[in-house]
């Protein structure tokens, strides 16, 4: 059984269909890595899958239950969390202060302490948890956004867009927190523009556009395609 299941997933905004009818699966344990064009429909995706829009049509199966019809707070309970495009900390507080938020979530107990600082171990910020998350570079806010959703505990982790920005050396410090979380045992699906980042972790590709999926399966045979070159890459792109 499938840890997450689309299953004819549909949305617009008015005449505009940003999802049409889309349905894939992802297993646990995968890395699955999104791609598409600018308003291809790819962060409407995940906050349809994360709660934050309801779907016109379709399901979303999570652990086999179909999540379609609840909110944020409950599919965070049950497993699912995300990262956003812009981290945005609460940046008087400190970095474990605001990894304890999201450890916080759901709990009362003194485990919220143990969640925060493993959280901030995987992705590589145990040595700053002291510093104010306003004064942390680009990279370590990205590892923040990424320690605030893992200390939720989560089974299925969003990442959108988290490499955007981040010179060469820092995505390579970015990618190595992506293994450790990986390795935890957490289910990663990423949306990404910054292509070989995605490519080096990455182990399907599923390639959407207009809402409506173009292809799926492994990232050589997905990456040779000639829909995917002529719709996202262009029809010249050696890969």
């Amino acid at each position: 059984m499938a840890l997450l299941s689309i299953k004819g997933l549909s949305k617009r905004f008015g005449a505009l269909v940003v999802t049409d009818n889309l349905s894939f699966d992802v297993s646990e344990g995968e890395i699955v890595g999104i791609l598409g064009p600018n308003g291809a429909g790819k962060t409407t995706l995940f906050n349809l899958i994360a709660g934050t829009i309801r779907s016109d049509a379709g399901e979303i199966l999570f652990n086999g239950a179909n999540v379609a019809g609840t909110g944020v707070a409950e599919r965070c309970r049950l497993g699912i969390s995300r990262s956003f495009q812009v981290p945005h900390p609460f940046t008087g507080m400190s970095v474990f202060e605001n990894v304890l938020v999201g450890a916080t979530f759901g709990r009362s107990g003194d485990d919220r302490f143990e969640y925060a600082f493993r959280a901030l171990d995987i992705a590589g910020l145990k040595q700053k948890a002291n510093l104010l998350a306003g004064s942390l570079p680009l990279l370590d806010r990205k590892r923040l956004e990424m320690a605030r959703a893992l200390a939720t505990e989560p089974r299925l982790l969003l990442l959108d867009e988290i490499a955007g920005g981040l010179t060469e050396r820092e995505c390579h410090e970015l990618l190595s927190a992506i293994r450790d979380v990986h390795s935890a045992g957490v289910t990663i699906v990423w949306i990404e523009h910054v292509v070989h980042a995605l490519l080096s972790v990455a182990e399907r590709l599923v390639v959407v556009n207009f809402g409506r999926l173009i292809a799926d399966g492994k990232p050589d045979d997905v990456m040779k395609s000639r829909e995917v070159k002529s719709i996202y890459l262009g029809e010249d792109v050696n890969v």
